[in-house]
């Protein structure tokens, strides 16, 4: 899973504005959870320079209070896998939170595990392990988009999983 954002935290009110997610069974994907997420807050510059959704993109776009009920039955009784998992766990935490929505799912880390099986990386950016662990990115993506992100963290997870 992924998630991109009004801007870094969760504690000054920034919120979610897209996520992505991906359900893996037999090393294969079979199902995706998308959408982006008009969050009644403005983007900052520093985000939107990261992800590039912009706070027109925004318009129409369905609520949290829409999005997250959805994504909570998605990922019930599923292990969660994010690259930098306590940046965007913080911010699920946050958004189920305000909907009164339970968090009980495991959380593995492939930021955390590629630092411990990849020693000596450049940077421990989700690109870097990519590349480093598949020899190429999986995609033709969109870089800092959550369902391109969520779906590069399935590969560098399974990579990883074989490890």
């Amino acid at each position: 899973m992924d998630v991109e954002t009004t801007g870094l935290s969760p504690a000054h009110g920034h919120r979610v504005i897209e996520i992505g997610a991906v359900a893996i069974e037999n090393c294969k994907i079979v199902e995706e959870f998308h959408s982006l997420i008009s969050p009644g807050r403005r983007i900052s510059p520093a985000a939107l320079e990261v992800h590039g959704i912009s706070d027109e993109m925004l318009i129409g776009q369905p609520t949290p209070e829409s999005v997250f009920p959805r994504f909570h039955r998605f990922i019930s009784g599923s292990l969660l896998v994010a690259h930098n998992a306590e940046f965007d766990m913080g911010f699920i935490r946050q958004e189920f939170c305000r909907l009164g929505l339970s968090m009980c799912s495991p959380v593995v880390c492939t930021l955390n595990l590629s630092r411990r099986f990849c020693r000596g990386l450049s940077s421990y950016g989700l690109e870097t392990v990519a590349r480093h662990l598949l020899g190429r990115l999986p995609y033709d993506r969109q870089s800092h988009r959550a369902l391109d992100d969520a779906r590069t963290v399935a590969q560098v997870w399974l990579a990883l999983e074989g490890r």
